[in-house]
């Protein structure tokens, strides 16, 4: 009898540790990302040869870099609640501001990228005061936001050189040592390794780092929650959501940059529409449009699929458009797993 009693314990404690380790999974919400990911690599690496060539792996990286540094703010944004519709054209005001400093301005292209921050940082803090201040939906907000953009951007330009572009960012002063800080390239063997997918991945760590380890991540989950309930317990909620509006506006400014300074050249109507495709990403990422949940990892896997897919699709030589349906099959999956998940992971806080 106690034989048997001994022998069964190892089991026992086995099966327990096995129980906790399914439950920590459950509750992460990058779970189901990185489930997708790995269903699309694996799909695309057997559909064709390319996609895991130094060259393929080269273009869906770079792809999802710029995709997976906005969808990262995304997220953080999402988490605590809100949106920012504003995200895609901010990639382009950013840039018209540094190419029309420097090119129409003769200015460096060091000092131009710190107005265009400035002023980015700016739009991000008015769109958090005003949600704050008003009350209104940041869906709204923001809306307003992208469709005053949408116009300066195509309206200043215009007036400004005649086009609706700007060119010309090379023979600037500064741009060597810009270029390379936002547009170099990395040779790791036959691949080609842009500056975005270091700053995506840099930017991936932080976020997840001050998410999951820091007092402002906390926060950012109080706010994303239960906006009176955070307030009750202190939590400066204004601050915490303006900060968060702000970083979607540096994401922007960053994306703005790197593509700058890589093609040296801007449309005024450049980004327009990619907000939406931020958001997808989240979502896949785990975030739910309710707020309070979700994760950065997660968002930046959720763009990493994008590329993949996207990528994917062109080498085994489908038409394009097939890239939409994609987009709408992953978005209603993504909301279906991630409110299971989370339904899961109250259960197994309880």
């Amino acid at each position: 009898m106690s034989v048997a009693t001994t022998a069964s314990e190892p089991t026992t404690r086995t099966e327990g540790l096995r129980a906790s380790i399914l439950q920590r999974l459950v509750v992460r919400p990058e779970l189901g990302a990185l489930i997708g990911a790995l269903v699309v690599f694996l799909f695309f690496s057997l559909i064709t040869d390319k996609f895991l060539s130094a060259l393929g792996v080269s273009n869906w990286l770079d792809d999802a870099s710029t995709l997976g540094i906005m969808a990262v703010a995304v997220a953080l944004l999402m988490i605590g609640g809100e949106f920012d519709l504003s995200a895609g054209v901010m990639t382009a005001s950013t840039a018209l501001v540094t190419a029309l400093l420097t090119v129409n301005a003769g200015w460096n292209v060091w000092l131009a990228l710190a107005v265009s921050l400035v002023f980015a940082l700016a739009v991000g803090a008015l769109n958090g005061w005003v949600v704050m201040r008003t009350g209104l939906p940041s869906f709204i907000v923001t809306l307003g936001t992208f469709l005053a953009l949408q116009g300066l951007n195509l309206g200043v330009t215009r007036w400004v050189t005649g086009t609706v572009q700007v060119s010309g960012v090379r023979g600037a002063d500064g741009y060597q040592s810009a270029g390379w800080v936002f547009a170099s390239t990395t040779d790791i063997g036959d691949a080609h390794i842009q500056a975005s997918v270091v700053w995506w991945i840099v930017l991936t760590a932080i976020a997840a780092i001050v998410l999951m380890r820091t007092r402002f991540g906390n926060w950012i989950f109080a706010v994303g929650g239960s906006l009176q309930s955070a307030r009750a317990v202190g939590v400066p909620a204004a601050r915490t959501k303006i900060i968060l509006f702000m970083t979607t506006a540096f994401a922007g400014w960053v994306v703005g940059a790197c593509n700058l300074l890589r093609f040296s050249s801007v449309q005024a109507n450049q980004g327009v529409g990619l907000e939406f495709q931020y958001i997808i990403a989240a979502v896949v990422g785990g975030c739910l449009l309710t707020g309070g949940f979700g994760s950065v990892v997660g968002a930046a896997l959720g763009a990493l699929t994008f590329g993949m897919a996207r990528q994917g699709i062109v080498f085994a030589g489908w038409n394009s458009d097939w890239f939409m349906l994609f987009l709408g099959v992953l978005l209603l999956s993504a909301v279906l797993v991630n409110n299971a998940f989370k339904k899961r992971a109250e259960r197994v806080r309880r």
